[in-house]
């Protein structure tokens, strides 16, 4: 088989999980021998940037182009459309692969229009949720409608993405495949670093329980929810600690509450990390929260299974997917802050179950979710559609433009 050109198309490059799979998938591919560039918008604010990893590798072309930008803003889209026009045109790809919402509504008509072979999206999240405002999600659907209607193949990071879409109405049952969400598993299953060194440089006692959050400072990661839920018992109990892995747009203010709160020293922060230091951070930890409202298939619940730890988190979207109640995890209703209080001291109790969660997330994960198997099993998708058999284009009214 023939090596391919395959151009990826991305919103940003900041530090999360959708666009590390990104990299992950274009180095990869670039080492069996594909011709890979990666399609980005300008990267800037406190989430940090994935570029000069993609850089370093050596194999990626890397293209910044500016329009590309996550809020909806119908100029300057429209500008982004040309752009990836004329990208794709002066690049000829194989492949088209978008991530991400605009990136993959864009880039799928923008690679239809110019009669690329094989398109293909991934979703590593949806852009509609319960939490946005009901115009809002009106208008993502009716796009991710016309978006499907432009590619061959629909790829979800998690099984919930492709029912999600379907029940919206977006695309057929034969254009979704799963494909799970890949990552370096080894620094996961035997970190450089110990317990008690690393505890020590964030200065936390051998003796303190320490629940670990690794999400951005953001909105619906449920950094409040942590606050109102165990804020009583951290006050009450000076082993009890959290550590906040990460940075973002809501720092400042979330600082703040921490503060109110009486808090201050029971929050051990570390500011933005790179992603091969979050196995560092996983040691230091004796259980992992993940209260976040929305997910694709959230990466850090996954990380943390590799590193053997116990899980609770909010049974939204993919998330179930790897914390399996009573099996690897706890599962909570989401905005359930006395659920989550009850699951969480429920564990730090027994310290045997914790254990056990942690050793059957680590089985259930360590195959599954290798980088490996993530870029073979898109090779297979390309391989499927560009085969002579594949239909030229997806069945339904209305993609012709």
């Amino acid at each position: 088989m023939r090596p391919l050109r395959i151009l990826h198309i991305s919103t940003r490059l900041i530090l999360g999980g959708s666009q590390e799979n990104t990299v992950l998938s274009c180095e990869g591919q670039a080492d069996r021998g594909h011709t890979v560039g990666l399609v980005f918008g300008p990267i800037y604010g406190p989430e940090g940037s994935l570029y000069e990893r993609a850089r370093a590798h050596g194999g990626i072309e890397l293209i910044e182009t500016p329009h590309l930008v996550r809020e909806l803003a119908p100029c300057r889209d429209l500008r982004c459309l040309r752009d990836l026009r004329r990208i794709i045109r002066d690049w000829r790809p194989d492949v088209v692969h978008t991530h991400s919402s605009k990136a993959g509504i864009l880039g799928r008509f923008a690679a239809w229009r110019e009669h690329v072979p094989c398109v293909v999206h991934t979703i590593h999240g949806l852009a509609f949720h319960p939490y946005e405002r009901g115009w809002r999600n009106r208008v993502y659907i009716l796009a991710e409608r016309a978006a499907a209607r432009r590619c061959h193949r629909i790829l979800g990071v998690a099984d919930a993405m492709r029912d999600q879409s379907l029940a919206a109405g977006i695309g057929r049952p034969a254009q979704y495949r799963t494909v799970w969400s890949g990552m370096d598993v080894e620094p996961f299953l035997a970190p450089q670093w110990s317990r008690t060194e690393v505890r020590q440089a964030l200065g936390l006692a051998e003796d303190d329980f320490v629940i670990g959050t690794v999400a951005r400072l953001a909105e619906l990661k449920g950094h409040d929810d942590l606050l109102d839920a165990l804020g009583p018992a951290l006050q009450a109990d000076p082993h009890l600690r959290l550590l906040w892995v990460g940075d973002g747009w809501w720092r400042d203010r979330l600082l703040g509450r921490v503060s109110d709160l009486g808090l201050t020293g029971r929050v051990v922060t570390t500011g933005l990390v790179p992603p091969e230091q979050i196995p560092k951070f996983h040691q230091a930890m004796d259980l992992l929260v993940h209260p976040s409202y929305r997910e694709g298939l959230p990466r850090v619940v996954t990380q943390a299974l590799l590193s053997g730890l116990a899980v609770v988190a909010y049974d939204v979207d993919g998330t179930r997917e790897v914390c399996i109640d009573g099996e690897t995890g706890r599962l909570v209703k989401p905005g359930d802050c006395a659920g989550l209080r009850d699951a969480v001291l429920s564990l730090r109790a027994d310290p045997a179950l914790r254990a056990r969660f942690g050793a059957a997330g680590r089985a259930l994960c360590r195959d599954r979710f290798s980088a490996g198997a993530m870029v073979e099993a898109l090779d297979e998708v390309y391989r499927e559609v560009l085969a002579p058999r594949a239909p030229a284009v997806p069945a339904g009214p209305g993609a012709s433009a």
